[in-house]
């Protein structure tokens, strides 16, 4: 017998791709270059970077938390990585300097991001401070910490291993889509087939269930942030790479996005339910939304008032879907 939980997920991935396919067919009827190939790679090579963010904040979902530092983390992990890369780092009381590589700064923007999904993690778990406040402060943190670090200057300019990581292409492919594709197929993996997958729903579902069956509740708790925040900064990695440039206002109200793209594709809120195929749907959703408002010429301001739309829309269908679930 097939788990009532399982057709209700079939039953929302279907309606998604229904969705989808809705809007590409109306969106190709309203502009002649919504379906050229061009604008379907400008479409995923828009979306990556809120893929990367949306995989983490899909992780803290399912334990029931939520992050809203995904965006000033990404600045701030951008501006690492920038920063090493084009001025080094300067040795206390000389005039020498450490150089870093692309890689070496990569590396270093990636344990920025790494670390501030740990702090996150740390200050729920350890200190009890819910996880709404917890990543508030982050995020206020997170970017002022990147305001700090040029005065408010962009750093640009950065060389020829950003550029290749922004325009360069694999099998006539952009590596700004490669990358997230390869993060799609890893956590799939992991949320479906890996034991830490299997415990992120447990926590989510019932934390204090999870507890007494000798579950190491907190661990997974810090896993998720900690993840959460390195995918972040893979995000900043495409986008300073994209922009050959990290600027403050980088990553800017990109966590509503995130959490937009996740409940959208099926992920509740309260946790324990949801899927990673589930948020690339609603990652593609929006993303399609956005780039056929920008084709048919919508003000900004209008386009702000649709997405906001959407999303309370996609909040109130998964509280209809908690409360009537068995």
């Amino acid at each position: 017998m097939i788990k009532k939980t399982t057709i209700q997920t079939l039953i929302s991935r279907v309606q998604l791709i229904i969705v989808l396919m809705i809007m590409v067919v109306a969106l190709s009827q309203l502009s002649e270059t919504f379906l050229t190939q061009q604008n379907i790679t400008n479409i995923l090579q828009q979306i990556s970077i809120n893929l990367c963010l949306s995989i983490g904040m899909t992780l803290v979902i399912l334990t029931g938390g939520i992050d809203l530092s995904v965006g000033s983390v990404l600045a701030l992990s951008g501006m690492v990585m920038a920063g090493f890369v084009k001025n080094g780092v300067p040795i206390p009381g000389t005039d020498s300097l450490v150089q870093f590589s692309f890689h070496g700064a990569v590396i270093a923007g990636l344990l920025m991001g790494l670390f501030c999904g740990l702090f996150n993690g740390m200050m729920i778990t350890r200190f009890r401070i819910p996880p709404f406040v917890a990543t508030l402060g982050m995020l206020s943190i997170a970017r002022g910490l990147t305001k700090l670090w040029t005065r408010g200057e962009p750093i640009t300019s950065l060389g020829r291993g950003f550029e290749i990581v922004g325009e360069g292409s694999l099998l006539n492919v952009p590596i700004a889509i490669w990358v997230p594709i390869l993060l799609i197929i890893l956590f799939v993996v992991i949320t479906k087939k890996s034991c830490f997958g299997r415990h992120l729903y447990a926590v989510g579902g019932n934390e204090q269930a999870a507890a007494l069956s000798g579950l190491h509740v907190d661990r997974i708790k810090l896993w998720a942030y900690a993840l959460c925040g390195l995918l972040s900064a893979i995000g900043a990695l495409l986008l300073t790479a994209r922009l050959n440039a990290a600027t403050v206002v980088a990553g800017d109200s990109y966590e509503l996005e995130a959490i937009a793209a996740v409940v959208i594709g099926g992920t509740s809120l309260s946790g324990g339910r949801g899927s990673i195929i589930g948020t690339v749907l609603g990652c593609l959703i929006i993303g399609t939304l956005a780039n056929g408002l920008v084709l048919m010429g919508v003000r900004e301001e209008l386009q702000l008032v649709v997405k906001g739309g959407v999303i309370l829309l996609a909040v109130a269908f998964d509280k209809m879907n908690s409360r009537y679930a068995v």
